[in-house]
């Protein structure tokens, strides 16, 4: 009800953190008098193309008028931002898997934290946030706001491992399929669209791994002490990713190699037996020539068996062909 009643007003999610891993809803109208507990938090989620969420952030949120210009930026890229009495923005991105969606078409989240606030704002739908309100749900959801933002950002990561493997796992399929037909020709188109995606996401996720190094040495007063031991792990899983990507393209490279190498020993081949055939029926071709000429004199013109003898000889300088060619090893 709740989530229906918000929806009016651009707050997508507007959760209460308990402190021990669930959360609660409420609504819009309840946020001028909201009053937290100590061990409580809040987030709320807004949908940053609503009028109302612009307008909630500027006059009622606040935030600075440098931190709201900041969040509603039309274009950015991944940053973090620290901010006076120990608040941060940050800016994360994740792949897009949005029905109808190419992954490597970016989504952002936009994210102000403090020590017990969490304010982020999406253009289109996250799964990172989805998943979340499940563990919320069922009590197994992050306690504070520190954890509030490690969970998304560990929850994007995961998205790209995914789609990662899935890039991997169709070039491993097509180096199959080339070792194993030779005549076997990879779909260029497709095998292109692997590579830009592949150099896509690593142009777009590189500077999320800076991030999240950077994340591991800062120590704010309301993170959690071993958050930065957790922030380290997921810059050396992006990290992981970003390699892994660049070997995608390499190995797409190498595909695309050996399909050119046998597209041209097989052109070789064909243009080295047309030769040879050429070769072979370039004498014939003289004689029958010469043989045709309608001039008297010719050679057998009054036996018998002259086409016979002319058939022979033929024969015998094809043969002849044929014996130089394997003495000289053209064939």
């Amino acid at each position: 009800m709740f989530e229906e009643e918000n929806a009016q007003w651009g707050l997508v999610h507007a959760l209460v953190l308990d402190g021990k891993g669930g959360a609660r809803s409420i609504a819009r109208t309840e946020l001028d008098d909201l009053q937290l507990q100590a061990h409580e938090s809040l987030w709320l989620h807004w949908d940053r193309s609503h009028p109302q969420t612009q307008t909630w952030l500027r006059k009622s949120s606040g935030l600075s008028e440098f931190s709201c210009d900041l969040l509603l930026e039309e274009n950015t890229r991944p940053r973090l931002l620290q901010l006076s009495d120990s608040e941060l923005l940050l800016f994360l991105r994740g792949v897009n898997l949005n029905p109808g969606a190419e992954p490597e078409d970016m989504v952002s989240v936009r994210i102000f934290g403090s020590a017990q606030r969490v304010i982020s704002l999406r253009l289109r739908p996250l799964r990172a946030t989805e998943e979340l309100l499940v563990q919320l749900s069922e009590g197994k959801g992050p306690k504070t706001t520190s954890e509030l933002i490690l969970y998304m950002a560990q929850y994007l990561t995961n998205k790209v491992q995914d789609l990662v493997s899935d890039l991997s796992e169709v070039v491993d399929e097509e180096e199959e399929k080339l070792d194993a037909d030779e005549r076997y020709a990879p779909e260029h188109g497709a095998v292109l669209q692997i590579r830009r995606r592949a150099a896509a996401l690593k142009r777009f996720l590189a500077p999320q791994r800076d991030i999240f190094g950077q994340l591991t040495r800062i120590k704010l007063p309301w993170f959690v002490e071993d958050d930065g031991d957790y922030w380290n792990e997921l810059n050396n899983s992006l990290t992981r990713y970003l390699e892994e990507l660049e070997l995608t393209r390499e190995r797409v490279g190498l595909v695309l190699e050996a399909e050119d190498r046998r597209l041209s020993v097989r052109m070789n081949r064909t243009m080295y037996r047309f030769g040879i055939i050429t070769g072979i029926f370039l004498p014939m071709s003289f004689l029958t020539g010469l043989l045709g000429i309608n001039v008297g004199g010719i050679p057998f013109s009054a036996s018998p068996y002259g086409f016979l003898i002319a058939c022979l000889m033929m024969v015998s300088v094809a043969l002849g062909q044929w014996w130089l060619f394997r003495r000289l090893r053209w064939v």
